[in-house]
Formats: structure tokens, sequence, C-alpha cells
């Protein structure tokens, strides 16, 4: 039987949901034809602009901060505050208050965990605020240029130079900062080929990122070379990190732990056996989606964001 130990209120949950879910809307109608003059990206930003940002205490002086695009991670203490992703730029006169809410300590440290806006666009404000900026070279690289999205129909531009990383690691680095020793590995090619695992060892909570869609269906991104099969390693490894005493962040989604990550693991596995069997057959995507890979996973993961039948396009695509 499925369980979450830690306490959420579900009321918040579809708060927060809300931000990603409109340009999911949006993400889904372009896909399947419906083409709206107001995309995802501009929808997940208006979004974004108004959405209410909550703080959970966790332990070990680290907190989660969600509201702002993927969910955020602030350790605190003397040194100042060093934080997992910086969430959207629109959400910069909500986030600040909820920041400051944890303490008046500066930005100090921000690590990228991987190029997609709703982790990234804040870095300039941030960066201007205090902060160093550090994540992957591979990050960086996508970060310094335009990158075109199709599934979303949507060019990025480069960050502004204040928003650019400024330190850089190729596999792993590590930072000792208010009494943790920050441990930052780098996945394989899965949600991105530019993805980061965050780990505080001392409190025991594993941010996970986008590698990790608590509740959620996640996104691929094949244009800056994600993979499914890539995404089922990062769970496999995302489990062996963990205990049943971690405490998890996932990039979407409430607070998780080792069966969610199990339970997670196990959806993208059967999904990408009941696509790959399917497809192997020699059914379109149309076919495919009619015959409803992901019917067992649906109730679970497939009500808020990214349905099963997109859901199944990504796969599709992939196998």
């Amino acid at each position: 039987m499925y369980t979450n130990n830690n306490q959420f209120n579900r009321r918040r949950f579809l708060t927060t949901a809300g931000v990603l879910a409109v340009g999911a809307l949006a993400f889904r109608k372009h896909l399947f034809g419906q083409v709206k003059a107001d995309g995802p990206v501009q929808q997940i930003n208006k979004a974004a602009a108004t959405a209410k940002i909550n703080v959970t205490r966790l332990r070990g002086n680290i907190s989660m901060v969600e509201g702002s695009g993927g969910n955020i991670a602030v350790l605190n203490g003397p040194d100042g505050k060093l934080l997992v992703d910086a969430g959207i730029n629109v959400s910069k006169q909500h986030l600040i208050p909820a920041l400051h809410a944890i303490s008046d300590k500066p930005i100090k440290i921000l690590i990228n965990s991987h190029w997609h806006f709703d982790h990234t666009s804040g870095n300039a404000w941030m960066h201007e605020a205090g902060a160093t900026i550090i994540s992957q070279d591979v990050t960086r690289a996508w970060l310094s240029k335009k990158v075109y999205q199709p599934e979303w129909d949507y060019t990025f531009d480069p960050l502004p130079k204040e928003g650019i990383p400024s330190i850089v690691y190729k596999d792993t680095f590590t930072k000792d900062f208010n009494g943790e020793s920050i441990q930052v590995k780098t996945y394989k090619p899965a949600h991105t080929d530019g993805d980061s695992s965050i780990y505080f060892p001392k409190a025991d909570i594993l941010h996970v990122a986008d590698t990790f869609w608590n509740a959620y269906y996640p996104f691929i991104d094949y244009a800056t070379g994600g993979s499914i099969d890539g995404m089922i390693a990062a769970a496999d490894l995302n489990v062996k990190q963990t205990t049943r005493h971690t405490i998890v962040i996932p990039g979407h989604g409430a607070i998780g732990n080792r069966e969610q990550l199990i339970r997670f693991h196990d959806m993208l596995a059967t999904v990408r056996d009941n696509v790959a069997r399917l497809k192997k057959q020699g059914r379109t995507l149309p076919e495919v989606i009619a015959a409803k890979p992901t019917a067992a996973f649906d109730p679970l993961f497939g009500n808020y964001v990214i349905k099963g039948d997109f859901f199944t396009k990504l796969v599709y695509t992939g196998v």
C-alpha cells in the first residue's frame, strides 16, 4: 500500500501544483493540435506571478520552498543561505518575503539542478542579492545560449550574464556550508542531459530535482538530451541513495520518501515496457495512446500536470 509519512496539506498541494498545471493544459493542447496564442511558458509565468509561496521546515535548518516553479531547498545558518534552484523570476516579490521568513540571512550560494526556466529564471536577481551560482558544465552551456523547445514551441533566451553560473563542475561537487558537507552528483542523461542531485548528509535530505515528480508523470526533455531509459536509471539511483529515514525533495510535488521513489521507478519501468511492446508491434502513436498503457498508474500519477496520454507520447518518442 502506497503511503506518505510526511504531513502534507492537499489544498496547498493543489495551489502549488497550479503553476505548472495551467501551462501543462496549454502544453497538451499544443501537442494534440489545439494551438493557443498564449502558450504554456507564458501561462506558467502568469500563474507564478501570483502563486502563493509555501515554506515547509524539514530538519537540520533545511526548508523546502514551493510555489515558484520547481521546489527550492534552503539551507539556513550563520554562513547565510544556500539554495538549490531559483524558481521563476516573476515570483521574486513573493519569494523574497518567504525567504526572509526563514531568516534575515543573505543568499550566499545558489546551486542549479538543471537548466529549465522554472528552476533557473530567478538566477539573475539572486546573484544580484549576493549569491554565487554553481551548476554542472552542461547546465551552464544551456543557460548561455538560445534553446528551442519543440514540445513547448518556445525559444528560451540565454540568461543575462548575472544569471550565468560562475562555478561549474563536470561530475561531482562538494561544499562545506552551515555545518553540512553538501554533496552534488550528476546523473547520466535523464530529465535533461544535465541533471544533478544535491545531498545534505547530516540532515539526510536528498534533492533530486526533476528526476522525480512526486505523484506526477514527469516531463522528459528530449530536445536537450533527456531519455526515458535515463529517467529509469536515475530513479533507480535515487532509490539506492536513500533509506527509509531520508527526506526526498522532488522537482515537483510533495515532500517525498524512499517508498515513493520506488513507486515512481516502478511506474516508469512498467509504462516504458508497455509502450515499447506496443510500438514494436508496429502500432502508431494514436493506437498506442488508445491502448492506454498507463491505465494502472493514472489514478495516482495522472491527476495534475501530465495526463497518461501525453506521458505515453513522451515514452513512445524515446523507445
